[in-house]
């Protein structure tokens, strides 16, 4: 009977499940987002949150602690400087599972893990708001004017690039051509 037996052990010997979880672990935090199946990423989700809460209190403890479980520098580094800062003030809960579909092949379902703190898309903070100008108001209009002339500049290099491209295209067509004439 398996009473009590609550993690999921994915068809995995423990020594696979434990190698498994580590690597993964260790790809989330140097990615910031990984794509694998839902059942994976729930597992993931149980073993790595317990190492983020670990990492707000930067000890040598804890980072040892931490290695035991990933077994590699360098995802500790990163956890430590560059994630631990920006999870300090959550309670919890910094990964999300974003169901992305079924793979092609054997019909699992797939999804996207990521630590909620590094997509932009979802956060709370406001970006910052840019004030649109109206074009017809004459004021401080040299700010303004100096950024159209920039954007005039760069979209005739960007069609000098573009016609010279399409130049030696033809130039190459023609020697081509004249080549296979010659033969």
């Amino acid at each position: 009977m398996r009473h009590g037996k609550k993690f999921n052990h994915l068809g995995r010997t423990a020594s696979h499940r434990k190698a498994m979880l580590s690597n993964m672990a260790c790809s989330l935090i140097e990615h910031k987002r990984i794509n694998t199946t839902v059942a994976k990423a729930k597992a993931l989700r149980a073993y790595a949150e317990p190492l983020l809460t670990k990492s707000k209190t930067d000890s040598t403890h804890s980072r040892r602690v931490v290695f035991s479980y990933l077994q590699n520098k360098e995802a500790v580094t990163e956890l430590f400087r560059e994630v631990a800062p920006k999870i300090a003030n959550r309670p919890g809960g910094y990964t999300r599972i974003i169901r992305t579909g079924y793979r092609l092949g054997d019909n699992a379902e797939m999804c996207m893990i990521e630590l909620v703190d590094f997509n932009d898309l979802y956060s709370n903070e406001k970006a910052k708001k840019t004030t649109r100008r109206s074009r017809r108001g004459s004021g401080s209009g040299s700010a303004s004017t100096a950024e159209a002339t920039e954007a005039v500049e760069d979209a005739s290099e960007v069609k000098e690039t573009e016609v010279n491209a399409e130049d030696n295209k033809t130039e190459d067509k023609a020697d081509d051509s004249e080549a296979k004439e010659e033969k």
